[in-house]
């Protein structure tokens, strides 16, 4: 089993869980965050007075995924979330040892 974790823009969101969902993703963890990378934030105007926004609003999905969904995933992710210009987001990929459904106790891939 892989988990992905995938900072996108805010607005891409619903492209991108829409995506998921035609390939029989039945779950994710959406949590809004901030942060920057090569676009090391921009400047705003505000009562005249001109200040920079250092972190950006982003979007972090942690999916996990069996190792056979794994590359249609991401290839939805990229394709849904791109819009070709700076700040577009990553995807991190790694290794889950183990998966435990609470409610159930079932494990591994019973559990996503």
């Amino acid at each position: 089993m892989k988990k992905i974790e995938a900072i996108i823009k805010p607005f891409k969101l619903d492209d991108v869980r829409e995506a998921l969902s035609e390939l029989g993703v039945s779950g994710m963890t959406v949590t809004e965050v901030k942060g920057f990378g090569r676009q090391k934030g921009h400047t705003e105007l505000y009562r005249g007075a001109e200040y920079m926004v250092d972190f950006l609003p982003k979007v972090k999905l942690e999916i996990v995924v069996s190792n056979e969904m794994l590359d249609e995933c991401i290839e939805k992710i990229v394709d849904s979330a791109h819009t070709g210009k700076i700040g577009d987001g990553k995807l991190f990929i790694q290794n889950i040892d183990r998966v435990i459904r609470v409610r159930t106790g079932e494990e591994n891939e019973e559990a996503i």
